[in-house]
């Protein structure tokens, strides 16, 4: 499948509100103005809500020889390339689209967004 901003098709922008024209999209079709657009922008984008994607949260990284990685064992403390307190990387299908911080929620680790980074195209 190919990516659209790999075609050169522009992408819709999701954050406004819903009153410019984008191509391909329902231009010039008649809009009740009276209607919510919110749930006509839901409508559209239901289609790919069951598309799976790969979500990483990314703590750090670290470069070793295979001779490094083969001599590590249980309790091996690994240094990344990260301070505590700093932001993770937030990756879908290996694309960065976020950064954040780690959060315990009941007895489990999380993630919570702090800042959104916007594509370069």
């Amino acid at each position: 499948m190919t990516n659209p901003t790999e075609t050169g098709m522009p992408l819709p922008d999701l954050e406004n509100d819903g009153m410019d024209v984008v191509p391909g999209s329902n231009a010039g079709m008649e809009v009740d103005e009276g209607a919510d657009n919110s749930s006509k922008d839901a409508a559209d984008l239901e289609a790919v809500f069951d598309v799976p994607v790969n979500v990483s949260a990314v703590l750090g990284r670290s470069r070793l020889d295979v001779g490094e990685l083969l001599k590590l064992g249980p309790g091996t403390v690994l240094e990344l390339d990260r301070k505590v307190g700093e932001a993770i990387d937030i990756y879908v299908n290996d694309r960065l689209v976020a950064r954040g911080e780690v959060v315990l929620v009941e007895d489990r680790l999380g993630v919570t967004m702090t800042e959104i980074i916007k594509a370069e195209r």
